[in-house]
């Protein structure tokens, strides 16, 4: 059990990884609803786990060389110390590294207990944060442009290319998942194996020893931290830097695959070795800062522009500051463990001053049970036998107090560190009230203003419905007005050619006299026309934005193209315009080709059309 409880440390760290850095493996896919979360959380959960038991231990020796961290205490204490520097860089809202937390967390312990910190090692380690997010960058941008050509010479149809970007996201993230659990879970469990060695498990098909039993654990914190709070992550995860598309998405997460797979395969490694070459450093790497240099890769290799270089300013800050705040943390969680709790951290160093107050205060009491019993002693009287007794005591008390004094301060602390929790936790959730009470508000005030747009809308839909009926009323009446001219024109016209026949035959002079009186009354009426004259005004009005359109688009346009274009735009025809204007249904045509050709409209283009549409 209290294996247990010295794990707490290195499973909140390990959940902290799920919870952050699962969103570097799917992020991208849930936030796009191209996977859903529960299928992204079981196959993240599940290749984390594998590849921390097959492959994690070539990192964990790294991390080991770097300062190996001998007692249980001290593996508790610096894994604690990585976790809480992670947990407070977050909450500041700077991009944090649990690889760099766990490095600068064992450099503290190698401080305060006065072990080398190997400069060799240390050095592989700072190489790969640099060297990471250039491999990144470099792997992002050769598979942009492979699948860049790929998808240039496959011609696919939208529903197969999106059945393929779904299944690359899945097998892509499943290989990024088994990578993550290989090479971050050194930070998770790796101060422990040097501290904790468990019984070996023996299934008869496979064995697994007390390192891999270690990252088991904590590959399930890992999980753990996926399923319950990465979701969040995920949804957003993507735009931070630079919007990416599915296919770059895919292109992102191999890269970080590809990156923290080189610096966790043992066999990779040896195979490079044999051939002549450098092996590789099996180091922890951040999937993190590797993701950033592949996104920026891919941002610089289409020009830079989508870039928010502004950013990178507060990455590079979280970068720096992460291994020197979780060394700090360290060093002085070791002195307060190490003084208080008279825990053994790994320190040859006599106890510090706090140990020695208590020292002192342990002297003190056992001093003043003595005097106490020995003037007990001169004041009473005792048998001889019973006085063998009295050291005997002496030594039990002094001895208990000694001994339950940094019990005391333990729960002392423990209840002091209870009440703290429990007031953030209360602070917490009357802020998360607050906030949800400003969130229904704000949703409030949203939906009245949306159903007070949409009730304009309704209103304003309604009216244009009106007028488009009315429109239409008064062009039918125009129509209908036009119809009428030309029906009566028609009429007074055929009228006149039958007088003119009549007359031709008539022989006596008056009568004569009486047919040209009337044939000059119906050539007035054809000429001037009350009614024509009412309709040009009806025209006129109904159509006085037109009018004023036309009048700015072509400044040239004469009154009587005016009056053509609003005649054309009723949709009738030469001839009825003409019996409309009273002229001839050539001079129309030609006032027709006029108009044409200062409207500048095309010959296969009809006239009538073209000006309805302005």
């Amino acid at each position: 059990m209290i294996v247990l409880f010295y794990l707490s440390s290195g499973l909140f760290l390990g959940w902290s990884l799920g919870a952050n850095d699962a969103a570097n493996v799917f992020g991208t896919a849930v936030g796009s609803r191209m996977v859903r979360f529960k299928k992204a959380a079981i196959i993240a959960s599940i290749f984390v786990i594998i590849g921390a038991v097959v492959q994690g231990a070539g990192a964990s020796e790294t991390l080991g060389k770097l300062g190996n961290v001998s007692t249980l205490a001290a593996a508790f204490t610096v894994a604690l110390a990585a976790a809480l520097s992670v947990y407070w860089m977050t909450r500041l809202k700077l991009p944090v590294s649990t690889s760099q937390a766990i490095v600068g967390a064992i450099i503290g312990w190698n401080f305060y207990t006065d072990n080398p910190t190997d400069i060799s090692t240390l050095t592989k380690i700072v190489t790969t944060w640099i060297s990471g997010p250039l491999l990144g960058g470099l792997f992002a941008v050769l598979l942009f442009m492979l699948v860049k050509k790929v998808l240039k010479n496959i011609s696919l149809h939208l529903l197969y290319r999106d059945a393929y970007i779904r299944l690359g996201l899945v097998v892509v993230g499943a290989f990024g998942a088994y990578s993550l659990g290989a090479n971050n879970i050194a930070n998770v469990m790796g101060v422990f194996t040097g501290a904790i060695n468990l019984p070996l498990i023996d299934l008869g098909f496979v064995a697994f020893d007390s390192t891999q039993q270690l990252f088991f654990i904590g590959g399930v914190a890992i999980a753990v931290g996926v399923i319950t709070y990465s979701k969040r992550v995920m949804e957003t995860v993507g735009n931070t830097l630079m919007p990416l598309t599915p296919e770059a998405a895919i292109v992102v997460v191999l890269a970080q695959a590809l990156v923290l797979f080189i610096f966790s395969s043992q066999a990779l490694s040896d195979a490079v070795q044999s051939i002549g070459l450098p092996a590789i450093p099996l180091v922890p790497v951040s999937s993190s800062q590797v993701v950033i240099g592949a996104i920026i890769g891919i941002g610089l290799y289409k020009g830079g522009k989508e870039i928010k270089f502004n950013i990178l300013g507060s990455i590079s800050l979280g970068w720096i500051a992460t291994p020197i705040v979780a060394g700090l943390v360290s060093f002085f969680l070791l002195f307060f463990v190490n003084n208080v709790f008279k825990k053994d951290v790994g320190s040859s160093q006599p106890p510090g001053p706090i140990a020695e107050y208590v020292q002192k205060v342990d002297s003190m009491a056992a001093q003043m049970l003595e005097n106490d019993t020995v003037s007990f002693m001169e004041s009473k009287p005792v048998p001889v036998a019973d006085s063998t007794l009295i050291p005997e005591t002496k030594n039990m008390l002094t001895e208990k107090c000694s001994d339950e004094l940094p019990m005391i301060v333990f729960a002392s602390l423990s209840f002091l560190l209870l009440l703290l929790v429990i007031w953030l936790t209360i602070k917490l959730q009357k802020q998360k009230v607050k906030h949800h009470r400003n969130i229904d508000e704000l949703e409030k005030k949203y939906l009245l203003k949306i159903e007070h747009l949409e009730n304009t809308l309704k209103a304003y839909e309604t009216k244009q419905h009106d007028l488009n009926k009315e429109l239409k009323f008064r062009q039918n009446e125009m129509v209908t007005m036009a119809m009428n001219i030309i029906q009566k024109n028609e009429f007074l016209s055929k009228l006149k050619k039958e007088i003119i026949g009549v007359k031709s035959t008539v022989k006596d002079p008056e009568a004569r006299e009486a047919f040209t009186k009337l044939l000059l009354m119906i050539s007035q009426n054809l000429s001037i026309d009350r009614d024509r004259e009412k309709f040009q005004m009806h025209l006129t009005e109904q159509n006085s934005n037109f009018l004023r359109k036309l009048s700015e688009k072509y400044p040239s346009i004469t009154e009587n193209e005016k009056r053509l274009a609003v005649l054309l735009r009723l949709n009738l025809s030469s001839k009825e315009i003409a019996s409309i204007l009273n002229i001839s249904p050539k001079s129309v045509e030609m006032n027709r080709y006029r108009l044409r050709k200062k409207l500048k409209v095309s010959p296969r283009v009809n006239l009538s059309d073209f000006i309805r549409e302005l």
